[in-house]
């Protein structure tokens, strides 16, 4: 039996639709699978059970990515084929059922609309496999010792990324005598080219305390980390969805994106978000390449306060 199954150029949805490969390989046991997605989040699926390819699908002019799959494909006699980006080549192929993502307009979560491609009642939780190599690397960088508070102070665009300063006293105050986790490491999460901005936290941070993880592991190895950390809080990314999907309390920072679409999916997530609601906090002639930071409503109080909640309802403490 073979598997298409066509996702993301973008990590976090990627990650999002993991929950969905997940329920057609314990379907379908036996079945040999073929991931096709873009570039950055290709690496997500090195470690799947059962792969037989992954297919990176390069943005090119006139749709030759899409071209380029469907030679890459065609010969092939599909028995499923599942198209999370909409596109026609999964009509053009061989296949014994085929499955697109729809095109509602309910203002429904991603997971839930991915669910819906295949009529599942609850939405798959996100699974993301590793090989044990990446398992032993986290081990190295992360050793045992005292809890560890996992920071995302970086996104792929700036609109979206609390000020550095917020996230040295956000992790100060959590990790401090008083904090839910005291005497806590702090490990930076970024990627290579995120360190401008995540540079000034780790600086901000005792030495001895902070474990620099920015641009210094690939994906699966982030997510090995991940698992040996105990609270994550970050802004709207990748990395946030990651953290969600390794089964820590997730606590996703919200401002010009909207979490009804993507919040965290995770029953130990929750997401605190600005004073200005999603749809008004815009400002005119709003450019994302040149916008400064929209987060400057959401305070570390409101932070703190939303972590602590969600530490204590994690642990099943009335807060």
């Amino acid at each position: 039996m073979k598997i298409l199954f066509i996702t993301s150029t973008r990590i976090g949805d990627a990650v999002l639709s993991t929950g969905l490969l997940d329920h057609l390989l314990r379907t379908y046991p036996q079945a040999r699978v073929t991931i096709a997605c873009g570039p950055q989040p290709l690496p997500l699926f090195a470690a799947v059970p059962n792969l037989d390819r992954a297919i990176p699908m390069a943005k090119g002019r006139w749709a030759r990515h899409w071209i380029s799959l469907w030679l890459t494909c065609v010969g092939t006699r599909w028995d499923i084929v599942v198209d999370l980006r909409k596109s026609a080549v999964s009509y053009l192929l061989r296949a014994r059922k085929r499955y697109q993502l729809g095109g509602g307009t309910e203002p429904i979560h991603r997971v839930r609309q991915i669910a819906d491609v295949l009529d599942l009642p609850e939405p798959p939780m996100p699974k993301i496999w590793t090989a044990r190599s990446h398992g032993e690397a986290a081990a190295r960088l992360i050793p045992p010792g005292p809890p560890v508070l996992a920071v995302g102070p970086t996104s792929n665009w700036r609109a979206k990324t609390w000020r550095p300063g917020n996230f040295v006293e956000l992790a100060e105050r959590l990790a401090g005598p008083a904090g839910i986790l005291p005497g806590a490491r702090i490990a930076v999460f970024g990627a290579g080219n995120e360190r401008p901005h995540a540079q000034p936290v780790i600086d901000a941070l005792p030495a001895g305390r902070c474990i620099d993880l920015v641009g210094s592991v690939d994906l699966l190895t982030a997510y090995a980390c991940l698992e040996r950390c105990d609270f994550y809080v970050g802004n709207d990314s990748a990395l946030m969805h990651l953290a969600a999907a390794s089964g820590i309390p997730t606590l996703g920072l919200f401002g010009p994106s909207p979490e009804v679409f993507y919040a965290p999916w995770s029953w130990n997530a929750a997401v605190v978000r600005t004073v200005e609601p999603f749809e008004t906090i815009f400002p005119e002639n709003f450019d994302h390449r040149n916008s400064d930071t929209l987060m400057d409503s959401l305070t570390p109080d409101m932070a703190e306060e939303a972590a602590r909640d969600l530490w204590h309802r994690s642990m099943g403490v009335a807060a």
